[in-house]
């Protein structure tokens, strides 16, 4: 069994989307694979409560307990690894783990390390995107699904969908729209990845 381990800081609409595809899909069955774990730097994130109601093992681990972005990912990098027992290793699914990660890190994981980013990449990397994306006059936006890299927001690209900017569009609205289509992509680029 391939397990997923998704890692979050917040309320975690993304990991539930992905948690009720696995289980309307039939993961277990049809691919092999289940939502083992979801960690994340918060104690106070949303999404734990979640999971733990769909009976997934959660766990904490508080970025401020560390002296170095260093000394926490190697930490979450020895977690992650325990969550496979038999010693398959994980997919690391990011779905609004708001840490950027270490070299290291990402090295560990290389290959089997997704984000999800709320632009049409490689446009608007980082923070702010659909400001970003009004400020600069864009007709469409969209969302990015990707292999994680050490360059932010880079990596090979898994899946996209294009989203319209309306005339009356603001950030909020945008992203609004934005976020209904990443709860559709995510799910379906890791089935995709986990078929390959």
């Amino acid at each position: 069994m391939k397990n997923i381990v998704i890692l979050i800081s917040g309320g975690g609409s993304n990991m539930a989307a992905i948690v009720r595809a696995a289980q309307r899909d039939h993961w277990a069955r049809t691919l092999g694979a289940r939502v083992a774990a979801v960690i994340s730097n918060r104690a106070d994130a949303a999404g734990l409560a979640y999971a733990r109601e769909q009976g997934i093992a959660t766990a904490v681990l508080d970025h401020t307990s560390f002296g170095s972005r260093e000394g926490f990912d190697a930490a979450l990098a020895a977690l992650i690894d325990r969550q496979d027992p038999d010693g398959q290793p994980a997919l690391v699914v990011l779905a609004g783990f708001m840490r950027v990660l270490t070299p290291g890190f990402v090295r560990h994981f290389e290959g089997r390390l997704m984000n999800i980013h709320p632009s049409l990449l490689p446009a608007f990397t980082g923070l702010h995107t659909h400001a970003r994306a009004l400020a600069a006059g864009c007709k469409f936006a969209g969302v990015t699904v990707h292999l994680v890299t050490a360059q932010l927001d880079e990596g090979p690209i898994l899946a996209q969908a294009v989203v319209p900017v309306l005339g009356t569009d603001t950030a909020q609205t945008l992203a609004g729209r934005v976020l209904t289509q990443e709860h559709l992509i995510y799910s379906r680029a890791i089935a995709s990845y986990l078929r390959a």
